[in-house]
């Protein structure tokens, strides 16, 4: 049976709700070519090119690519207002994260409803997506890298959910199918292949649809992501070249 698949799409999903840089510019049309690091006391944006592909801010101080920028009071005022808004920015943007994530688990236990598990096996189904629940509620919480949304994180984490629920669900599944056969009724068993397919199939869009209810948050947030890029409008890196750490389309 691919019912698999459903759960590659709930955690696929999950995992990339982290920090969406896709949703932030769809609803707000905010998007930047840098990733953040954050350290104490430091914002630190890097992207591989072009320079500058390194930039610092430290309470109003300014340093691209290792050369300290001179600036104005005004200047140094907006980079400290621009820092300490983004940080108050982040605790917001995981808040959606998490949101995302408890969404995403409620769909899968939801969805796995119409399969007529055991209850031994909706216990456990249960018990096991709270624990990967909270071991990615914890990741998005100790996250302060957008570096560590990257590459194949995602698939990962799905596959390492799947190796876990997976067995579960194929056995009770496959049990359930065995018995059917067993006892003649090979239209049962047909029947519940069908049924963890067609689950299968479907779940990625209906999940698209119960995510959703994110939007206002998202929305929420973009007149302080439209702050930010007003804050930096003007400021040059050491290379004379305009941060845009943030930028907002039209």
């Amino acid at each position: 049976m691919r019912i698999h698949r459903l759960f590659a799409a709930a955690l696929l999903a999950a995992v990339s709700v982290g920090l969406h840089a896709q949703d932030l510019a769809t609803v707000c049309r905010a998007t930047s070519s840098y990733d953040l690091t954050i350290r104490p006391g430091q914002l630190i944006f890097d992207r591989p090119a072009p320079a500058p592909t390194q930039v610092v801010l430290s309470d109003g101080s300014l340093t691209t690519d290792g050369h300290a920028v001179a600036l104005s009071d005004e200047d140094q005022d907006r980079l400290a207002v621009f820092q300490r808004d983004l940080l108050a920015l982040v605790p917001r943007v995981k808040a959606v994260a998490q949101h995302g994530v408890d969404v995403t688990m409620q769909a899968v236990q939801q969805e796995s409803g119409s399969l007529n598990l055991d209850a031994d096996t909706r216990a456990e189904l249960q018990n096991r997506l709270a624990t990967h629940a909270t071991e990615l509620h914890q990741r998005i919480a100790a996250s302060q890298s957008t570096h560590d949304w990257h590459g194949d994180v995602a698939n990962q984490y799905a596959n390492q959910v799947i190796s876990d629920i997976g067995p579960l669900l194929a056995s009770a599944l496959g049990q359930q199918a065995v018995s059917a056969a067993i006892s003649g009724d090979l239209q049962q068993a047909a029947a519940l292949r069908d049924r963890a397919s067609n689950l299968a199939a479907g779940f990625q869009p209906r999940l698209q649809r119960r995510l959703q209810v994110l939007r206002p948050e998202i929305q929420a947030l973009c007149p302080d992501i439209q702050r930010l890029a007003e804050l930096q409008e003007g400021i040059q890196a050491s290379n004379g070249r305009p941060l845009h750490l943030v930028q907002i389309g039209q």
